[in-house]
């Protein structure tokens, strides 16, 4: 038995190979397929099942292309309504895989066709649980997600998951490893561990959500207690993945590469949103005027999904040189299907072709102190989470973040010089570009954000550990 975890930062999201006799399931596959069906091949052995936990808000899945690819079966659990052929499983119906064996477990309150795969060994032993965003490691899935699709309250699916979690989770052994599908940086949970493989005991210990004496109202409460609004393009992610979707082969064909003077052409005749996902420090010293940044080397895929509302709007891609393809597919990942083209060799090009382009101005920490003492009006603007800036945050300074950053428009002046940070840097530029997109030029990011910003003098207010805020 082989069981590995393909773990993928940018979306904090675990798909699984399992492998036993010469068969293979696959479990929540990114959209990308090809390394999967590689994988089957180097090991000899053929991908049986395609298990999938639920259909997935955060990203497109790729069972639709894996089953059309190599004809194995794509498993949900009851009440799924796909669009397209899926066996839809009974709970506790029995998978056999070469010496081993699978069970589907019906957990409904994340969704309502929400199941974990309980693996079996050869000797018939409960051995893991793949929990999909049932149970995560330090928390369970958010239950808002499906309100509206499944005619029902949060407080009703949390009432579910309750069940779920204490009938068919909390009953298995504590040595039975958890494997679940997201870790840290999810937007599925609210308190996600670091860590990405667990066990039932252990969570039992420390997960909150799975206290023995819990009652459901008190796990009602505190499941949905905090939660934030869903990234926008959730319902979008969920409805491609129940009705199918474009091959993303053909997606990364279907993108041109253009010149510096054929890009400006094609983005001036069409309502193109020209993204840069090159790292900040170069979309500071030079990047075209108007174009949005959003580094593919941090958060890339969840900040694409929750500031372009729209996952039809075409795109232009500036991109590291080499790093054109990458970009088109972690798009597609959570169905920005229309990348219309790229600036051939990066942003180079445009700069040797003469074309104008613009900059971001920047401080240091240490030079923001100093204008704050020679200025106490000085404006500095937090685009951290509310949650981070809660904890701690520059006295007199309010909370703009950038998630919300459409919301607090009317708070930045035109004319005024103001100053932005985060916590390290990062998004701090994505919001100077969407403003410098808009017209707000009098911008200056802070370099290194608030790690930085506690180095020097500025003064902060007292830190309060995340967990106790309500």
């Amino acid at each position: 038995m082989k069981i590995e975890q393909i773990y993928t930062g940018c979306l904090a999201q675990g798909a699984y190979y399992i492998e036993s006799n010469g068969e293979v399931v696959i479990i929540d596959p990114l959209r990308e397929v090809q390394p999967y069906i590689d994988k089957a091949s180097f090991d000899n052995a053929k991908i049986k099942y395609i298990f999938e936990t639920h259909f997935h808000a955060d990203f497109v899945s790729g069972h639709v292309t894996l089953a059309e690819k190599t004809g194995a079966p794509i498993i949900f659990g009851p009440t799924a309504n796909p669009s397209f052929d899926a066996h839809i499983a009974k709970d506790g119906e029995v998978f056999q895989l070469g010496n081993i064996t699978i069970t589907l477990l019906h957990t409904p309150g994340h969704t309502l066709e929400s199941s974990c795969y309980l693996l079996k060994d050869e000797n018939g032993k409960d051995y893991a649980l793949f929990s999909g965003d049932t149970l995560f490691l330090g928390d369970v899935g958010r239950p808002d997600l499906a309100q509206k699709a499944a005619n029902m309250t949060q407080e009703q699916l949390a009432g579910i998951l309750y069940e779920s979690l204490r009938t068919k989770v909390m009953t298995l052994a504590d040595d039975v490893i958890v494997y679940p599908a997201h870790g840290a940086g999810s937007a599925c949970g609210k308190n996600l561990s670091n860590e990405t493989v667990g066990s039932i005991g252990e969570q039992k210990q420390i997960n909150y959500a799975l206290r023995a004496n819990m009652t459901k109202e008190e796990f009602i409460d505190e499941v949905t207690d905090g939660l934030l609004p869903p990234p926008a393009y959730f319902p979008m992610n969920v409805q491609l993945n129940k009705e199918g979707y474009e091959n993303v082969e053909d997606i990364v064909k279907e993108a041109t590469a253009y010149d510096a003077f054929t890009f400006e052409y094609v983005a001036n005749g069409t309502d193109a949103l020209i993204l840069d996902v090159r790292n900040q420090d170069e979309f500071a010293k030079g990047h075209i005027p108007k174009s949005v940044f959003i580094g593919i080397d941090g958060a890339f895929a969840p900040w694409v999904g929750s500031l372009i509302l729209d996952i039809k709007q075409p795109l232009l891609l500036v991109t590291p040189k080499g790093r054109e393809e990458e970009s088109i597919i972690r798009l597609a990942r959570v169905g920005y299907d229309n990348t219309i083209g790229y600036l051939k060799d990066g942003f180079e090009t445009w700069k040797n072709s003469g074309m104008q382009y613009d900059t971001v101005n920047s401080v240091s920490a240490e030079t923001l102190e100093e204008i704050m003492e020679e200025d106490k009006e000085t404006l500095v603007f937090d685009v951290r989470k509310p949650g981070e800036y809660a904890a701690e945050h520059i006295v007199g300074v309010h909370s703009t973040p950038l998630d919300f950053l459409n919301e607090h428009l009317a708070e930045f002046p035109k004319e005024d010089t103001f100053y932005l940070h985060c916590a390290g840097g990062y998004r701090s530029v994505i919001a100077a570009s969407i403003l410098k997109a808009r017209g707000y030029h009098n911008l200056v990011n802070v370099l290194g954000g608030f790690a930085a910003i506690k180095k020097t003098g500025i003064k902060t207010t007292n830190y309060v550990c995340p967990s106790t805020l309500k």
